[in-house]
């Protein structure tokens, strides 16, 4: 009997986690300096998907579009794992 409730599987978009650190950081800075709260914006844009969180100075929008959402989640959630078990 399927509730609906089984478990999702992800698989991760890219084998290249240095691409989502690179581009969180890069949309970290280019929010930092146009005087955003860059974690409360990034986070708007995770979980609704609207890249208007997202400058579009320095490309930031841009970049963050480049790879998907849940890709960015995986990672995120894999450092801080990492760092803190």
């Amino acid at each position: 009997m399927d509730s609906g409730r089984d478990t999702q599987h992800f698989r991760a978009v890219s084998d290249n986690p240095q691409d989502a650190k690179t581009i969180l950081l890069s949309v970290y800075q280019a929010l930092s300096n146009k005087g955003y709260d860059p974690i409360t914006q990034m986070v708007g844009y995770l979980i609704s998907g609207d890249p208007t969180y997202i400058t579009s100075y320095q490309n930031a929008r841009s970049l963050i579009c480049r790879i998907d959402r849940d890709e960015l989640l995986e990672e995120l959630v894999q450092f801080y794992i990492s760092k803190n078990v």
